[in-house]
């Protein structure tokens, strides 16, 4: 059993890492099998997260003064938190995965940066599209104009070596590298 000086100074560290952060998503902990837990942790820190098994009492004290207070007070049975600094899309999808994997989790509550989010809201969250796929689309929308008039000033220079080339073939240009008059000819 933790003294309280402990828990104190969990509940401080655990403020300052929840002041810092834009997303907090609260949920179930209990059933979840040792394996499963392992599976979630390291689904959460792949997308930059973190991932804690709370005592109740020790995360109410942390969450004042935070965005998260509200979602965090009052909590009864086991719980759980993840939160990041970072994509909270990709903190969502990370944890709906596994809450479809594993039945026994499920959510309660989330925050993003400061709204308080219901179940129903968090797994729309997770729909939306990462920022890293936000960024490529808009990497292409913007790279896509630029490729198209790349490729008809190359079309440009390429019909003309074409049609140059073309009229050499019919030798429509004599030796010296100028057109051949009648004058020349005759």
């Amino acid at each position: 059993m933790k003294k309280r000086s402990e828990k104190e100074q969990e509940a401080k560290a655990l403020n300052l890492e929840l002041a810092r952060v834009s997303t907090v998503i609260l949920s179930t902990f209990q059933g979840i099998k040792v394996s499963e837990d392992s599976q979630l942790r390291r689904a959460v820190e792949a997308v930059g997260g973190e991932y804690k098994v709370v005592k109740n009492t020790v995360v109410e004290r942390a969450a004042a003064g935070t965005p998260a207070e509200q979602v965090l007070k009052g909590l009864e049975g086991t719980n759980s938190i993840a939160y990041t600094a970072g994509d909270p899309v990709a903190l969502a999808k990370a944890l709906t995965k596994i809450a479809k994997d594993v039945p026994t989790f499920k959510f309660r509550a989330g925050v993003v940066e400061g709204r308080v989010l219901s179940i129903a809201e968090i797994e729309a969250l997770a729909s939306l599209p990462s920022h890293g796929e936000l960024m490529s689309k808009i990497m292409f929308l913007l790279s896509a104009p630029a490729q198209r008039i790349a490729s008809a000033m190359a079309a440009v220079t390429r019909n003309v070596a074409v049609t140059v080339s073309e009229a050499v073939k019919a030798n429509k240009f004599g030796s010296d590298g100028g057109s051949e008059t009648p004058a020349a000819s005759a």
